[in-house]
């Protein structure tokens, strides 16, 4: 991927643009068109010296087009409510942060969270520009999360996650059912279609492998729950959520399976109950054993343990 030849400016990256192969006489005028409803500002960003070409030159008001030319430009992100939910700091050194993510957080920019984003915060918060995340974790899930301080390191980082070699350790709370023999296998064939927010599994090589185990029960008249340790070898996309379902036991909170919900994203009643509870690997640039440990629990089972005592009182 081409490297933007604008810095990071508060907390943002570029905006990354290719041009058609086709366009008007103008790259202006391609903008202009492009971002219709915000065009007043493009103008002002391209009359200021702000948008430039894949090589740093800048882009001016008769600038002509040329097809799959590479434009960069800050964009103004849209307003955003703030996630109601602080980020603790598990870690800090020379290479690495490390960070306990609350629920509803998203990693990095995407979609309608660009602000309300952990790198973003962080980059802000921290003063830390070349912060970058070596994993993600989806928006909804809490936990372990951890990110690059140094450019020159951080292939060595995300090389180890790409080749399996990190040791990744979930929590979370689910239906319980005796008929559901424990501990399980799940393998499967994960695929997630563009334009659709869920994945699927589908007839096919499995790609996606998860050990699941029962760690603890708590019964009530309405339901019983159980607190569920998961060990994926894989990171396909909802792989967990996916896994689980699959045995009949959804995570408690789950909005995507097995039923997809219009759920209000400013509504953060009911988190998924699912925790990226621990990551341990030995350090590409050290040598050393590294382990960090989320020190978040999970509501949904501090829920059922507190209904469960009382109902037994």
């Amino acid at each position: 991927m081409r490297r933007a030849p604008l810095p990071v400016r508060d907390g943002l990256n570029p905006s990354r643009i290719r041009l058609p192969d086709e366009g008007p006489p103008t790259v202006l005028e391609y903008l202009l068109d492009r971002f219709a409803g915000d065009a007043d500002r493009v103008r002002e960003k391209v009359e200021a010296g702000e948008v430039v070409d894949g090589d740093g030159g800048v882009i001016n008001p008769a600038t002509p087009f040329a097809g799959q030319q590479w434009v960069f430009m800050y964009r103004d992100p849209a307003p955003e409510p703030r996630v109601p939910f602080e980020i603790e700091i598990l870690h800090r050194d020379d290479d690495l942060l490390v960070v306990d993510k609350p629920h509803f957080l998203a990693t990095m920019p995407r979609g309608l969270h660009v602000v309300e984003s952990a790198l973003v915060r962080l980059r802000r918060q921290l003063d830390l520009p070349d912060l970058s995340p070596i994993h993600r974790l989806d928006r909804v899930t809490a936990g372990v999360l951890i990110f690059s301080l140094r450019p020159a390191n951080r292939g060595a980082y995300q090389t180890m996650f790409a080749q399996r070699k990190v040791t990744k350790y979930y929590e979370a709370v689910a239906p319980y059912r005796p008929d559901v023999s424990m501990p399980a296998t799940v393998e499967s064939r994960i695929v997630k279609y563009r334009g659709t927010p869920t994945a699927q599994q589908v007839p096919g090589e499995p790609n996606a492998f998860t050990r699941i185990e029962l760690l603890a029960v708590h019964r009530h008249a309405d339901h019983d729950r159980g607190l569920y340790g998961l060990h994926p070898a894989t990171g396909k996309v909802h792989q967990l959520r996916l896994h689980m379902n699959s045995l009949g036991l959804p995570i408690v909170g789950d909005n995507f399976y097995p039923t997809l919900l219009d759920t209000d994203r400013q509504d953060y009643s009911d988190p998924l109950q699912l925790l990226a509870k621990s990551i341990e690997f030995d350090d590409p640039i050290t040598g050393e054993h590294r382990r960090f440990t989320s020190r978040r629990r999970l509501a949904g089972w501090a829920s059922a343990v507190t209904t469960a005592a009382a109902s037994s009182s």
